[in-house]
């Protein structure tokens, strides 16, 4: 699918013509640039820790560190524009966004989340508003939501079966194989960027799996389903992950099974910046 015929969301004032005329998509003052520490502008992100206070929390198996989207929306979202996460997990994607004043709808297939999200939320300072929809992101009408443009999306889907979230045969860790894995993919990100803005970035966070003493590499897969719907590649991240939750305690088992057989532990995961 070329750009030229991705749906073109109007949420602005501005035409599309304007807006690539030089409107601004954050809110950095580049005559204050050397004041902006906290944005990283390198190609490697080591964290030597997830970002803890407020209503953050790493209890949820698999949500991403608050660092990812936070890094994302202060670089591509201005404030009161809204941004979208079609796999809200925990929440982490529309508390960051709250924090920082943008606005923010989530969707998210596990309903029980959906309350907790919304419960989150409502302890969180900030002044964005929010939506938690409960739905399936690989069904277009899930789409269909109070907000019907955005400036901003983050997609951090299951590493397929990685970790399964749920026994809901539509959950995508559930699904039978890779391809089909793949095709679900395809069809979330197919819905998401017929609500983004044009000229406006959408964010991937995917990590590689080993399936059978095999690599497989979700990053590079996705990430050309994403290219081929003609997107520009912007940027390739590679961020640690040190202890993350499934290897807490566990170094010297997973250095064990390494060199027994042959294969070499994941540190890392790839965050992948695309303009649309």
């Amino acid at each position: 699918m070329r750009e030229s015929s991705l749906r073109i969301c109007t949420s602005s004032n501005l035409s599309i013509v304007e807006f690539h005329k030089g409107m601004k998509i954050n809110d950095l003052d580049l005559r204050r640039w050397k004041e902006y520490d906290e944005i990283l502008t390198d190609s490697l992100w080591i964290f030597d820790r997830r970002e803890r206070g407020l209503t953050r929390s790493g209890e949820y198996h698999g949500n991403f560190i608050p660092q990812i989207p936070r890094q994302a929306i202060l670089r591509y979202t201005r404030k009161d524009e809204w941004v979208i996460d079609p796999f809200a997990g925990s929440g982490t994607t529309l508390i960051e966004a709250k924090i920082l004043g943008r606005n923010s709808v989530g969707i998210e297939l596990k309903k029980e989340n959906v309350k907790k999200i919304e419960e989150l939320l409502s302890k969180t300072p900030g002044e964005g508003r929010h939506f938690v929809v409960h739905g399936d992101s690989m069904d277009p009408e899930t789409f269909n939501l109070p907000y019907k443009c955005f400036q901003l999306a983050i997609l951090h889907p299951p590493y397929w079966k990685a970790i399964r979230f749920s026994e809901d045969p539509r959950d995508m860790s559930n699904l039978p194989d890779l391809q089909t894995f793949l095709e679900g993919f395809s069809k979330v990100l197919d819905n998401t960027l017929r609500v983004l803005d044009n000229g406006r970035f959408l964010v991937l966070v995917i990590g590689d799996i080993y399936d059978d003493g095999e690599v497989i590499p979700l990053g590079f897969l996705t990430m050309d389903i994403v290219i081929k719907r003609g997107l520009k590649l912007k940027g390739i991240v590679v961020k640690n992950i040190e202890e993350n939750r499934g290897k807490r305690n566990k170094i010297s088992l997973w250095r064990y099974r390494a060199l027994k057989n042959g294969i070499f532990i994941f540190k890392h995961e790839y965050v992948i910046f695309f303009k649309k």
